[in-house]
């Protein structure tokens, strides 16, 4: 398509001030980008970075990693990969991570990549668009209990089990759905009842879009390695847009942010803090006004302790 698609970075200097830190030093440090999107919070630490710094980028996208390219510094590199590829990176060599979980508005706004109901395009949803099966593909063989499933617990939806049946029935009346408008509209005719001012098909769109990505797994597993490559007093900064991905979020910072002791073994020594958690954001009200997607974000914010 020919139409230029824009994106607006949610709480763009709140993130940057936070992954920056308070900590003062003159030694080069190292920054990670995990989700570079089209590049907004990438672009405004490189502006406030020293010299001697240098910023590490992650995506899945090729198209985000094609803008990518238009950013000429040698302190930045883009990696076409998930951020799970994260654990990679030199063990305490990281002075803040940044990861933006929204499905960026370019991804959104393409009915070509198939995320929205709000456009008819293939039913695709694949972050990475070079590997993997789209949700078509999978729709097209998946049992009703898996369909069902996948739209219950990465949906929070409570018509999940009709919406499956639906959605089976009319692969055997009809063949496979293969379009977004197709499927908006199976919903629609399923969910007789729905929040006001939301679309019968949100929960099932986010629910597909998650589970066909990996979303949800990819952020446990670079929520442990944050742990890992982290600095001492580096900062961890994570933006979600769901309560599924927030309470993942949420959850890790306060385990790692207390003592734990084993009561099993009463005379064993309490496991360190790992963490210290520095506070949830939210975007202002301006923001959310001149970009109602900011509406949903949560942003929380940690700090690596000193301890190992």
């Amino acid at each position: 398509m020919n139409t230029v698609l824009t994106h607006t970075t949610v709480l763009l200097d709140e993130a940057v001030d936070a992954v920056l830190g308070a900590h003062a030093t003159h030694a080069p440090r190292t920054f990670v980008d995990a989700t570079f999107g089209r590049g907004g919070h990438s672009r405004l630490l490189l502006s406030r970075m020293g010299p001697t710094d240098r910023l590490i980028a992650y995506d899945k996208d090729p198209q985000a990693v094609a803008s990518a390219a238009q950013i000429d510094d040698p302190r930045f590199s883009i990696r076409h990969q998930g951020f799970e590829h994260l654990a990679e990176l030199d063990r305490a060599s990281v002075a803040g991570i940044l990861m933006d979980l929204g499905v960026s508005s370019p991804q959104i706004d393409d009915p070509e990549r198939g995320f929205s109901f709000r456009f008819d395009g293939p039913l695709d949803m694949r972050m990475d668009t070079t590997r993997g099966q789209s949700v078509a593909q999978w729709l097209a063989h998946a049992q009703t209990n898996q369909i069902a499933e996948v739209i219950r617990d990465y949906g929070e939806e409570r018509f999940a089990g009709a919406i499956a049946k639906a959605i089976v029935a009319r692969r055997q009346e009809r063949g496979a759905i293969s379009s977004t408008a197709e499927l908006a509209q199976l919903v629609a005719d399923t969910v007789k009842t729905r929040e006001p001012g939301q679309n019968p098909a949100t929960r099932t769109f986010q629910a597909l879009r998650i589970f066909i990505n990996a979303e949800l797994e990819a952020l446990q597993t670079t929520l442990t390695a944050s742990l890992d490559v982290l600095q001492p007093l580096g900062m961890l900064v994570v933006i979600s847009f769901h309560s599924l991905e927030d309470r993942i979020v949420k959850q890790f910072i306060a385990r790692h942010a207390r003592e734990h002791v084993d009561r099993r073994v009463p005379f064993a020594p309490a496991q360190v803090l790992r963490l210290a958690a520095q506070g949830r954001v939210k975007a202002s009200a301006s923001e959310v006004a001149a970009n109602p997607r900011a509406r949903s974000a949560v942003m929380r914010v940690a700090q690596r302790t000193a301890a190992p």
